[in-house]
């Protein structure tokens, strides 16, 4: 008998808004506190600053604004677990951005403060079907949200890695969100029910093709904290890097997960 088809994890539309807007008000909060040193940090980025990246952030939800303000889209091209696979060629034109934006914004806190009232006002009336004509495809904004809790998350890391002290903390409901899409992703990259991936409290995947189990403990497990998962997954740290340090479980043969990471680059 073939396996049953896994169904598409669905998120809470509310949910997924309120947690852009809270990781956003998080950074803006944090950002407001950084002096010219701190901003003229170096970050695990590349050559970025902490200014540069926070400006980035910034950029990472004007998008929502600015594709509502386009035409929609005659269809969807991107599902929600396309997009982790189809970020990768856009890097070079996304740091060129952000240096631009960056050097055009010296006063970060009001580019925050015009970007969250651009985003709170594009949302308040947008339905979440609404396709938005993104770089990366086209998709609907339900989906797109749950995207930016990536980004968010994502660089809200970046940054509290950057500069010492800062913690800056993560909302729950975005944690959860980006957790779960870069777990499925994982399982959408290399299906099969040989291991199970645990990322406790938030998700767990079934991947990797070879004998599935049924009842039990599975024979291959692999099992990390949260924010651990997402630097695997985006390149942040190595998966040698991850068990050596004990930040992973890994048992069985087929628990070796670092030919699949990172998923996003």
């Amino acid at each position: 008998m073939p396996p049953a088809k896994k169904r598409t994890r669905s998120y809470d539309p509310a949910k997924i808004r309120a947690a852009v807007l809270a990781q956003f008000g998080n950074v803006r909060r944090a950002v407001q506190g950084l002096d010219d040193a701190q901003l003229a940090l170096p970050t695990r980025l590349g050559d970025w600053t902490v200014r540069e990246l926070a400006a980035h952030v910034t950029m990472a939800v004007e998008t929502v604004s600015r594709n509502l303000e386009r035409d929609e889209p005659a269809k969807a091209e991107l599902a929600l677990l396309d997009w982790p696979f189809a970020t990768a060629g856009r890097a070079g034109d996304i740091a060129d951005g952000t240096r631009d934006l960056a050097a055009a914004n010296p006063d970060l806190d009001a580019l925050y403060a015009r970007t969250e009232e651009r985003l709170r006002q594009s949302l308040a009336h947008a339905p979440g079907d609404r396709l938005l004509a993104a770089r990366t495809g086209a998709m609907t904004l339900a989906d797109y949200l749950v995207t930016r809790t990536v980004e968010l998350v994502v660089h809200t890391d970046d940054l509290n890695a950057a500069v010492p002290g800062l913690g800056i903390p993560q909302d729950r409901q975005a944690l959860a969100a980006c957790t779960r899409l870069l777990a499925d992703a994982l399982a959408a990259k290399a299906p099969g029910g040989s291991t199970e991936v645990r990322v406790p409290p938030y998700a767990v995947v079934q991947c990797i093709e070879g004998p599935r189990h049924t009842r039990g403990t599975p024979p291959n497990v692999v099992e990390t904290d949260p924010l651990t998962w997402i630097r695997l997954a985006t390149g942040r740290t190595t998966w040698a890097d991850a068990v050596s340090e004990a930040q992973v479980s890994a048992s069985g043969e087929r628990a070796d997960l670092g030919a699949l990471l990172p998923l996003l680059s």
